[in-house]
C-alpha cells in the first residue's frame, strides 16, 4: 500500500470532525454535493457548476482564472469572493498532483482536498489534520461572503506600532545597561578563575573589581573583544541570561551542540536580550531571541538539511541550477547582471549565527564556521583574488557585485581594501576592454558595488572610522572607473536591534558616502501586526531605507520561524500600504540614495511633507528554491496537514537566466499551516482576530522595484551576448 492510500484510511480526530461539521452546516450546497457524490469526479463536476457562475459575475475574474499568466492588472479587479472561487477551481484543476516535499523528508505530498472532504464525510477517514479543515472552512466563508476582509485604518496600524519599543528608547537603553553590567561581571569572574583567557584582554595583578570593570567597558568598544569572548555554549548562555532559559530550551540547545550546530553569540548582541522583562518590553525582544535560540526542528534536521536555493550549489566548471558556470565556491550567481562574491577569509564567518540563516546548509557542510583562526586569509588569497575577478571582467552582462558571506565586514580592513582594490582594477580593465568592441557588442561595465553585512545590528563596534576610510577612499577612486552606486546591504530584524551603537555605525557608513539599505526576514515573531512597519519607521530615522522583506526560506528546519506567504501579502496590503509615497513626491524620493551623508535630513523632510509614518521602499519577496526572487503566485493546492501548495512565476520585472523558460513555474510547499501559525502568534500574546482575513490572501504579485534601486543607464548599447552560461 502506498503512502497516499495508507493515509486515506486513517481516521480524523474529534477536533477535525467538529470543524468538518461546522463547514457542512454553514454550506448546505457543499454538503449536498459531497453527500450525493459517489466519487471525487462527481464532486469536482458539481463544484464547477456551482462556482463558475460566481466567477462569471466579474469578467476580470473569469479572464484571470482562464489566463495562462497571472496578470497583475486583472488581479487588481478581483473581489475577495473571486479569490475564493479561483482557489476552488485551481484546487480542482490540480487535484491528485504529487510534489516532493522536503518538509517530510522528500516524500511525495498530494493535493486532493475535495477527495479528503468526501472521505471524511462518508468514512471518517483521510488522515487530514484539523488545520486542513480550518483552512477549508475559511475558504468557503470567503466564497459565501461571510468572512469579509476589513482593512485596518492608519491609526490602527500606528497603534500596533506602539506595541514595539526601539533600542533607542531611554527605558530600553537603561535595561540594556543592566544587561551589559551583568555580562561584564560574569566575564570578569570567568577571567579571574581561569575559565576563559586571552593574552590581549587580561588583567594585571592587583586590580580592583571597579578597575577591571572600567577596563571591560573600554574593551566593549572593540569588536575583537566581542568575537574573542563570544558565548559558545548553552550553559554559558543561560548563565549570561541569569539562568532564565527553560529546561526544555536547554535540552534543545544541548542537543544542538551534540549535533554539531555552531553556537556563537557575541556579548554585545546578547545584551539586547532581556532576562528580567518589565511590562513595557514584554515580547519586544522575540524577533531577536528567535535568531539566537535554536528550534527543535532545526536540531532534528541538522545533518539532513537540503539546500533551498539550488543555484547556490557550486561545482567549479559545472553549471549551477541557473545555468551559470562559476570558477569556485567564492562566486554565486542567479541573474545575468549580478553575482555574489564571498571572500575566502573570515568573511565566511559572522558576528553570530542566525537560527534561520539562509546558509545553514553551508554551516552543516562545514564550509562556514566560527573557527576564526582557521578562516584567516590563506597565503595564496592575494594571488587568487585577481584571477577570481577575471570572471567579472570577462562576463558580458555582469554590472553589480555583492560582496557578502558569511559577513563581508568580518574581513579585516586590510583584506577589505585588497578586495575593493581588486574590484577597482578589474572595473578599469573592463572599461579598457570595451574600447575595442563595436557598438552593440560592448560588455556591461561595473556600475554598482554592494557589501552584505549584519554587523551594524550584530556587532556595530566593527564599523570604525578606519573601516570607513577604506570605504570612502574606494568610492572616490571607483567613481572614476564608472561605478556609480555604493550600497551597504544591512540586515536589521527588529526595532530593538537599533541602538545608539548601531545608529552611530550607520552614521559612519553614510558619512563615508555609502547608502545603507535593509533586508528583513519575515519570521513569525517579526510578522506580528505592526512589527515590520515599526522597523521601517525606526530605520528611516537613522537614515536606512528598506530594500527587501523576505519570506523565511527552507524546509522543516525553519518551520518554527516560517511565516506563510499569505501573511506577507496581508502585511503588504494592510500595513505597508500606509508608507506608500505619493506620486507627487516620488521624484524627490527616488534621489534619496544619491547623497547618503544627508539622507537623514532628506528622509525627515519627506516624512513631514507626506505625513507618512514610514517609507515603504521595500519589496515583499521570496527567494525561490529554483532561480531568483518572486511574490507572483497562486495557491493551487493544500496538503492533509493544511500546508498550502503555491505555484510561483518568476519576477517579470527583471532579467533572468534563460533557463527559467525551460524550468517553468516553481512549486513551494509551505512549512506550516495557517492554523499552526496563528496558534504560534497566540502563544506570543497576539490576538488571533487581529489577523482576520489572512486565509484569503491566496494570490500574489511581485511589486515593481523602486527607481532608486534600478541600475544607471549606460551611454552605449550593451551586447545581447550572455557569457558563462550553459543550459
Amino acid at each position: 500500500m502506498d503512502s497516499i492510500a495508507f493515509w486515506d484510511k486513517v481516521g480524523i480526530s474529534v477536533r477535525a470532525r467538529k470543524i468538518l461539521q461546522k463547514l457542512l452546516a454553514e454550506n448546505p450546497v457543499l454538503e449536498k454535493i459531497i453527500r450525493n457524490a459517489n466519487n471525487v469526479v462527481e464532486i469536482h463536476e458539481a463544484l464547477r457548476n456551482w462556482v463558475l457562475p460566481v466567477l462569471k459575475r466579474n469578467p476580470a475574474a473569469e479572464s484571470y482564472y482562464l489566463g495562462t499568466s497571472t496578470d497583475e492588472e486583472l488581479a487588481e479587479k478581483l473581489s475577495w469572493q473571486d479569490f475564493a472561487a479561483i482557489r476552488i477551481l485551481d484546487y480542482i484543476d490540480n487535484a491528485g498532483k504529487e510534489f516532493p516535499d522536503q518538509n517530510i523528508g522528500g516524500q511525495l505530498a498530494q493535493t486532493n482536498p475535495f477527495k479528503m472532504l468526501w472521505l471524511a464525510t462518508h468514512k471518517g477517514t483521510s488522515g487530514a489534520e484539523p488545520a486542513f479543515f480550518e483552512d477549508m472552512l475559511q475558504l468557503f466563508r470567503q466564497l459565501n461572503d461571510t468572512q469579509i476582509r476589513t482593512h485596518p485604518t492608519k491609526s490602527q496600524v500606528e497603534n500596533w506600532m506602539k506595541k514595539y519599543p526601539s533600542g533607542l528608547d531611554p527605558v530600553v537603553e537603561n535595561l540594556r545597561q543592566e544587561n551589559k553590567k551583568r555580562i561584564i561581571r560574569i566575564l570578569i569572574e570567568k577571567i579571574d578563575c581561569g575559565d576563559i583567557s586571552s593574552h590581549k584582554y587580561s588583567f594585571e595583578p592587583g586590580l580592583s573589581f571597579a578597575e577591571k570593570e572600567k577596563l571591560m567597558n573600554q574593551w566593549w568598544l572593540d569588536s575583537n573583544f566581542h568575537l574573542r569572548f563570544a558565548i559558545r555554549s548553552p550553559e554559558l548562555l543561560n548563565e549570561m541570561l541569569d539562568y532564565t532559559l527553560t529546561e526544555e530550551t536547554m535540552k534543545v540547545l544541548k542537543k544542538a551542540r551534540r549535533k554539531g550546530i555552531p553556537f556563537f553569540v557575541n556579548p554585545y548582541y546578547l545584551s539586547l536580550l532581556n532576562s528580567y522583562i518589565p511590562d513595557y518590553v514584554v515580547g519586544a525582544d522575540m524577533a531577536i531571541r528567535c535568531y539566537v535560540i535554536y528550534s527543535k526542528q532545526l536540531v532534528e534536521e541538522f545533518g539532513k538539511i537540503v539546500a533551498w536555493e539550488k543555484e547556490d550549489k557550486v561545482k567549479p566548471g559545472e553549471p549551477n541550477a541557473a545555468g551559470w558556470l562559476l570558477p569556485s565556491h567564492n562566486i554565486h550567481r542567479r541573474y545575468p547582471e549580478v553575482a555574489i562574491f564571498i571572500p575566502d577569509t573570515v568573511g565566511r564567518a559572522c558576528g553570530g549565527l542566525c537560527a534561520s540563516c539562509q546558509r545553514m546548509y553551508d554551516f552543516q557542510s562545514g564550509r562556514y564556521n566560527f573557527n576564526l583562526d582557521k578562516l584567516k586569509p590563506q597565503k595564496t588569497w592575494k594571488e587568487r583574488l585577481p584571477v577570481l575577478l577575471d570572471y567579472f571582467r570577462n562576463d558580458a552582462q555582469l554590472r553589480d557585485i555583492l560582496i557578502t558571506g558569511g559577513d563581508a565586514l568580518m574581513s579585516s580592513n586590510n583584506s577589505m581594501k585588497q578586495i575593493l582594490d581588486a574590484v577597482y582594477n578589474m572595473a578599469l580593465v573592463k572599461i579598457e576592454d570595451n574600447k575595442s568592441r563595436a557598438e552593440g557588442e560592448k560588455y556591461a561595465e561595473i556600475v554598482r558595488i554592494r557589501i552584505g553585512t549584519r554587523l551594524p545590528a550584530y556587532l556595530p563596534q566593527r564599523i570604525t572610522p578606519d573601516l570607513c576610510k577604506v570605504l570612502s577612499a574606494f568610492k572616490k577612486k571607483a567613481q572614476k572607473a564608472g561605478i556609480r552606486q555604493f550600497v551597504i546591504q544591512a540586515h536589521f530584524q527588529s526595532p530593538m536591534e537599533i541602538t545608539s551603537e548601531s545608529k552611530r555605525a550607520v552614521q559612519l557608513l553614510l558619512e563615508s558616502g555609502w547608502a545603507v539599505t535593509n533586508q528583513e526576514v519575515f519570521t513569525t515573531a517579526a510578522s506580528r501586526r505592526g512589527h515590520s512597519v515599526k522597523l521601517r519607521h525606526v530605520l528611516n530615522k537613522i537614515g536606512v531605507l528598506s530594500y527587501y522583506t523576505f519570506t523565511v526560506k527552507g524546509f522543516k528546519e525553519n518551520k518554527s520561524n516560517f511565516t506563510p506567504n499569505s501573511r506577507l501579502m496581508q502585511e503588504r496590503m494592510e500595513e505597508k500600504i500606509f508608507g506608500t509615497i505619493p506620486q507627487k513626491d516620488m521624484d524627490f524620493a527616488q534621489h534619496l540614495l544619491v547623497n547618503p551623508a544627508n539622507i537623514v535630513k532628506h528622509i525627515r523632510a519627506l516624512h513631514q511633507e507626506t505625513q507618512l509614518p514610514f517609507l515603504a521602499t521595500d519589496r515583499s519577496i521570496l527567494n525561490l528554491p529554483g532561480v531568483g526572487k518572486s511574490m507572483t503566485f497562486r495557491t493551487i493546492g493544500i496538503t492533509r496537514y493544511g500546508r498550502r501548495i503555491l505555484e510561483f512565476d518568476h519576477d517579470p520585472t527583471r532579467a533572468h537566466s534563460p533557463i527559467i523558460h525551460k524550468m517553468g513555474k516553481v512549486i513551494v510547499i509551505e512549512s506550516k499551516s495557517l492554523d499552526e501559525y496563528l496558534e504560534q502568534l497566540e502563544e506570543m500574546g497576539e490576538n488571533r482576530e487581529d489577523y482576520n482575513g489572512v486565509y484569503g490572501y491566496t494570490i500574489g504579485h511581485t511589486e515593481p522595484r523602486m527607481a532608486m534601486y534600478e541600475y544607471p543607464q549606460y551611454y552605449y548599447r550593451v551586447t545581447n551576448e550572455i557569457s558563462n552560461l550553459e543550459i
